[in-house]
């Protein structure tokens, strides 16, 4: 296994989509888990800062390893190089865009 993959990672997480990047995923010993391992964000030296970046960037500071339902799994990219890691408030109740549609959820988590 190559140490230069990277892959993009997208996720729900208390009622927010995560995009994050990560060098290690996997399916976890742990029945119906992803496990997420060495998160990527950006340069810390850099003179421009997205907060958004800079939130997830302390949520996941000291986290060797984070491991994620399947079910709130969006969608695993392998890419070549790292975009923007953000967080997007999911709403729930807005009909469905385009030709994806929702499975259905519960309203009470």
């Amino acid at each position: 296994m190559s140490d230069n993959l990277l892959y993009r990672v997208v996720f729900v997480n208390q009622q927010q989509v995560y995009e994050l990047y990560a060098k290690r995923v996997y399916q976890a010993e742990l029945f119906g888990f992803v496990v997420i391992e060495d998160f990527v964000f950006g340069e810390t030296s850099s003179i421009v800062i997205d907060p958004a970046e800079e939130k997830l960037r302390s949520e996941f500071e000291n986290i060797k390893r984070s491991f994620v339902p399947m079910h709130e799994i969006i969608r695993i990219d392998q890419v070549e190089r790292r975009g923007t890691a953000k967080i997007i408030p999911l709403d729930r109740e807005a009909a469905p865009t385009g030709k994806i549609a929702k499975f259905a959820y519960p309203d009470k988590v």
